[in-house]
């Protein structure tokens, strides 16, 4: 890769410190599943879609579907942390 160009190259991984992953449940069987839709075209049907089959197929026992304002926009901190009073594990939304 051409170091002149300026282009980075999002495979080669970065610089900064990485940020550990939350914990995963063994299982999703009674969990509260928070669903954020982006407002990307789609977004909605596919996390309504995805929560169909999240309690069909693994027992989730609720699903929280809650939308971000705009999908180039952040999710505000009120959003998230009201979204992380209700949840216990949470899927972002990559509609579009």
């Amino acid at each position: 890769m051409n170091d002149a160009l300026g282009f980075i190259d999002p495979t080669a991984g970065g610089g900064k410190s990485r940020i550990a992953l939350a914990p995963r449940p063994m299982d999703l069987a009674g969990k509260v599943v928070g669903l954020l839709d982006n407002t990307k075209e789609q977004g909605t049907l596919i996390l309504e879609t995805l929560g169909a089959a999240l309690r069909e197929r693994y027992g989730v026992a609720r699903v929280v579907l809650r939308s971000k304002e705009h999908y180039s926009k952040p999710a505000t901190d009120a959003l998230i942390d009201d979204m992380a009073k209700e949840v216990q594990v949470a899927i972002a939304a990559v509609g579009g």
